[in-house]
């Protein structure tokens, strides 16, 4: 660093991404600062993941008490609302916490404000403290991880009295009836987690399915099963006005239905918190999607930023953004040019039931794979539910490229489905054929044990799809 620099690096936003590059650089030696506007962890941390999280396993006991009966015993439970939500506020400001201890460890010095680029080596930064007060800093390089931010669809009459999922998380009571507008996995994720807490849930999309991008079976699959818990699904709608009444939020929606509502909650997508950063005047470009732009190694238009996480709008995934950081440090700061790879990143969906997925969908695979595609596929009821009369179904799915035989998509939608799926994603990322799934032992009596025992096609395919 030359001496007319306060830093070496200076980091914008505090969450996993942000956290992970400034710790390791200052661990390298280097001198940092981070500067975080809210708290630190970031929305995984304080607003998303963790909480959410928290939240699934809350709501998803009254579906253990049911199980639980026809085995024989005999349940008698209610849910305290607010001791829950003390809870899980003392376990995430622990969590903070450690993230700004850990900071303070490797020596990074973590300034509790926001930061507004004033040019490409000076920020400046308003102190939290109401107070108003600013600093100016000054920086060699500097990395941008603000993340995103709940999109609300301006324009919609009535749209300021609902929610998004971060006021979700605070609600000062468990309302009685909510709708929830979205079809991603944050708004099925939350649906599940109102309608087991015993709130009357609706969920609405303007789509012909819910989590779009996702495998088509998977799609279908889950809407049949979060409906089996419930759930009221309402398709290829979306809300014309919203109305405030002494009684609760109306919805007029498209197809002439109206519903009322304690809450409605908008979950219709996150956008890259960009606003009022001043970008421009630090020359850092955004891309046609309003994301930052970064080339393969991160770095923005201006020489001396860079960008990581869901700010740049790649794959917004918590884990991607840790890998992204590791991989600006390894290329900026030890001479180790380096990117993420998006190929084969598992993900899950805390639905309930729960999804978890690995590499090409079926109709991916179909464009993909030159050759066609084998498709493997099984739905069975849990051995869990055999004494209960329930009807819900697991599905498992393999997508194997014909020609190669390898498995380049799995799909599972049931039970500990994100816990399987991240030991299948070990496969499908070396490449393993079906043959060396099929050699595989089963583990019995279990749910995955599936996964290496499929043997009938459903399909194949020989054309280029």
């Amino acid at each position: 660093m030359t001496d007319s620099y306060d830093y070496d690096l200076f980091v914008i936003g505090a969450g996993s991404g942000g956290v992970r590059a400034a710790r390791l650089t200052a661990l390298g030696g280097k001198k940092v600062a981070i500067a975080e506007e809210y708290r630190v962890g970031g929305t995984c941390v304080i607003r998303g993941c963790v909480p959410k999280k928290f939240m699934v396993m809350a709501s998803d006991f009254a579906h253990q008490f049911h199980t639980a009966e026809g085995y024989g015993w005999t349940v008698e439970a209610s849910f305290d609302w607010p001791k829950f939500l003390q809870a899980k506020d003392v376990e995430i400001a622990r969590l903070s916490g450690i993230y700004a201890a850990n900071l303070g460890k490797a020596g990074v010095d973590l300034v509790n404000g926001r930061a507004v680029f004033k040019d490409a080596h000076t920020v400046e930064v308003t102190h939290r403290d109401g107070t108003g007060e600013t600093r100016t800093i000054t920086a060699e390089k500097i990395l941008i991880a603000t993340g995103g931010r709940p999109w609300m669809p301006e324009g919609l009459e009535g749209i300021e009295h609902c929610i998004s999922s971060e006021e979700a998380f605070h609600l000062p009571e468990l309302p009685k009836r909510i709708m929830i507008a979205g079809g991603g996995y944050i708004a099925v994720e939350f649906a599940g987690i109102f309608a087991g807490l015993g709130v009357e849930t609706t969920l609405i999309y303007r789509g012909p399915n819910i989590l779009r991008g996702f495998d088509d079976d998977v799609r279908a699959h889950l809407a049949g099963e979060i409906e089996k818990r419930g759930i009221k699904v309402i398709l290829g709608c979306q809300h014309q006005k919203i109305e405030k009444t002494e009684t609760g939020l109306v919805s007029h929606l498209e197809n002439g239905m109206v519903l009322e509502h304690d809450v409605i909650m908008f979950a219709t997508g996150r956008v890259p918190h960009v606003k009022d950063l001043g970008l421009e005047k630090a020359g850092v470009s955004l891309n046609d999607k309003g994301a930052i732009e970064v080339d393969t190694l991160s770095k923005t238009s201006a020489d001396n930023i860079w960008a990581i996480g869901d700010v740049t709008d790649r794959m917004n995934l918590t884990p991607v953004a840790i890998r992204e950081a590791v991989a600006f440090h390894e290329t900026v700061y030890r001479n180790n040019p380096s990117h993420f790879d998006y190929e084969a990143v598992a993900t899950a969906v805390f639905s309930q039931p729960p999804v978890g997925v690995v590499g090409l969908s079926e109709s991916e695979a179909r464009h993909t794979c030159s050759a066609g595609v084998d498709v493997y596929v099984t739905r069975f009821r849990p051995m869990k539910y055999a004494f209960t009369g329930s009807d819900e179904r697991v599905l498992m799915k393999l997508v194997v490229d014909a020609a190669s035989q390898k498995v380049v998509g799995v799909h599972i939608v049931g039970p500990e489905a994100p816990e399987m799926i991240q030991l299948a994603a070990i496969a499908v990322k070396a490449g393993l054929t079906k043959a060396q799934w099929d050699a595989t032992c089963a583990v019995h009596p279990t749910m995955a044990e599936e996964l290496v025992t499929l043997k009938e096609k459903q399909s194949q395919d020989t054309s280029a799809g």
